[in-house]
């Protein structure tokens, strides 16, 4: 069980303190409530631009990772489609240093020409390397756009296009700092061996006076049921082709989120998995197969992923995808296998909590769905799951619902995209 506590300034902002006696260290972990889904359209990329901005130095601090390496610390920071999350973690005698940068670059933080123009420059190089420049750096961007048509998960946290961050202008993205960098929409969780009311007295001082902000955010409509299939193509010079196959699912609080999660490892999983044992060591079918989740707050994604095994095509691999997926969907799973799989993910679920600096991380995180004591709760919402729930949602899993991507190995072949929506298609197994 993780003790922790629960405070609200006065100025909105969220705080969550758990004493840690075992360590030395101390994590700040400071998350804002801001992702690619609050974006615009035509504005993408910003939250991770801000990533990286938020590096650049405040009023009072020109360096923040050269001061944070001084006092003997590190940080780091990610962006996700639902948040941007910042931890460092240095000795809990300087963790009065670390709230105080913190503080500074939420109130006085650089956003002027000379910044931007910087860490434009940065993202943008990184959009190339990582998406422009990789034989599947555009997956992403394909996927979500196929499976997403009106909510803001239709395009990757880099961004939609390159262009939308070389060109951003100073003023939106001074609008975007003011919108959701502010205490309102922050949660700040601390893990480590200095008492709470000390820490609490601390956090006071430091962000206390740090006036609320509007929070601008956009209209999020919700992504709705999809009633056909699609597909998309792509023969591209790929170094082998892949398959994927994407169903909408529940959101990170929703009813079968657990459920599909554990789906996944009991089709790709291990080498003791259904898929590895029948389509890669049996049938021979596949190179490789994985099932996934995407793991977001809103409506996410469950996606097969598979490359077909030499001399197979991807029309045989993928008939015999579908019929392994069929006969999984007319009985359900043995409950020694997915017991075994329910106690793998418990015990990741309690390991994850064992150092201070995950506890600080994951804190902040359940806060962000809505209950910090997630930290203590999720492995019995594992523990919950039956076989009738595992047959359940994978019955939802259907030809009439997904969304298939195929990328074609064609290393001499002429790019080109296909793009097609499909609802009478005849079925491939007849």
């Amino acid at each position: 069980m993780v003790q922790f506590e629960k405070h609200i300034l006065d100025n909105g902002l969220t705080v969550v303190i758990h004493q840690d006696t075992n360590t030395p260290l101390s994590t700040l972990n400071l998350l804002y409530k801001v992702g690619s889904r609050d974006e615009s359209p035509e504005k993408t990329g910003f939250a991770h631009l801000f990533e990286h901005l938020m590096f650049g130095g405040s009023r009072n601090a020109e360096s923040f990772d050269e001061i944070v390496q001084l006092a003997g610390g590190d940080s780091n920071a990610y962006t996700n489609a639902d948040i941007t999350n910042f931890y460092c973690t240095l000795p809990a005698v300087n963790l009065d240093t670390a709230l105080w940068l913190e503080a500074d670059r939420m109130q006085h933080l650089n956003v002027n020409q000379k910044t931007l123009s910087t860490q434009q420059q940065v993202v943008t190089e990184e959009y190339k390397e990582t998406c422009i420049n990789q034989p599947y750096g555009l997956v992403w961007h394909m996927l979500a756009d196929l499976c997403y048509k009106v909510h803001p998960y239709r395009w990757p946290t880099i961004g939609k296009q390159i262009e939308h961050i070389a060109d951003a202008r100073l003023e939106d993205v001074q609008a975007f700092y003011q919108s959701f960098y502010g205490p309102n929409n922050a949660i700040l969780s601390i893990a480590g061996p200095t008492p709470p009311d000390q820490v609490l007295e601390m956090v006071r001082k430091r962000f206390g006076h740090i006036p609320a902000r509007p929070v601008t955010r956009r209209l999020r409509p919700e992504e709705p049921a999809q009633t056909e299939s699609r597909l998309l193509v792509d023969e591209g010079k790929y170094p082998s082709s892949v398959l994927y196959l994407a169903w909408l699912m529940d959101g990170r609080n929703g009813a079968d989120y657990y459920a599909y999660d554990l789906l996944s490892d009991v089709l790709s999983l291990g080498r003791s998995s259904i898929f590895y044992q029948r389509l890669v060591k049996i049938l021979k079918v596949c190179a490789h197969v994985d099932a996934y989740i995407t793991g977001s707050e809103d409506r996410g994604l469950f996606i097969l992923e598979a490359r077909p095994a030499k001399d197979i095509s991807m029309e045989d691999m993928e008939a015999h995808l579908w019929n392994e997926l069929s006969l999984i969907q007319k009985e359900e799973i043995q409950a020694s296998i997915l017991e075994k799989l329910k106690n793998k993910n418990e015990s990741t679920v309690c390991f994850s909590n064992v150092s201070a600096s995950h506890k600080a991380t994951n804190l902040g995180y359940y806060e962000s769905l809505g209950d910090a004591n997630l930290i203590n709760t999720e492995a019995l919402r594992i523990a919950e799951i039956t076989s009738s729930d595992i047959y359940r949602v994978v019955n939802t899993l259907r030809k009439d619902n997904v969304n298939t991507m195929r990328l074609i190995g064609n290393a001499h072949g002429e790019d080109a995209l296909v793009l097609q929506t499909h609802d009478d298609e005849e079925d491939e197994d007849e």
